[in-house]
């Protein structure tokens, strides 16, 4: 299927359907009502989480298809609505995968210590988005300081003068 075909079927929602099934991201090439269609953009990010980028406004903001795009691909989180970038289970899942999603959440899931102990975990530079309250939690500072070395530029200097971190930056 080629992006022409899809092009001048942009209107014709059983072609659009079928074409999304077999190639997430040919949603881009749909009409904007199509990519205001639930099924279509269901079976799009489930055949591929990027399609996240072309479903509709409205769509963005469904927990449904947004989860099942960041289930796949946590970075696709950065297509979600205001709200649901504050949706723990959203960014919770995009965070299991890819630490980077915590820079889309909301300051409310910043200060959430399981979704920064989980993001920290996968990519520990990304501390430095984390809740202050949260960058001055020991737990926190040292999951983030063991994996990646870097975090602690970003520690403030009672985190840097604790004795587990000095232990782990001396081993």
């Amino acid at each position: 299927m080629d992006i022409d075909e899809v092009r001048n079927n942009a209107n014709n929602r059983d072609f659009i359907l079928n074409a999304v099934k077999e190639k997430g991201t040919l949603l881009d090439f749909a009409s904007d009502e199509l990519k205001d269609d639930r099924e279509i953009a269901i079976n799009a990010v489930k055949n591929n989480g990027e399609a996240l980028e072309f479903v509709s406004k409205r769509l963005k903001d469904d927990k449904e298809i947004v989860l099942e795009s960041v289930r796949k691909l946590g970075w696709t989180a950065c297509y979600a609505s205001d709200r649901l970038k504050g949706d723990k289970d959203i960014i919770l899942a995009g965070v299991k995968i890819d630490g980077q999603v915590l820079y889309y959440a909301s300051q409310e899931l910043r200060n959430d210590k399981e979704v920064v102990i989980n993001a920290v975990t996968n990519k520990g530079l990304i501390y430095k988005y984390a809740s202050k309250k949260l960058r001055d939690d020991v737990e926190v500072a040292i999951a983030a300081f063991k994996q990646d070395k870097r975090v602690y530029d970003f520690m403030s200097d009672e985190m840097k003068a604790n004795e587990m971190i000095q232990e782990i930056k001396n081993s």
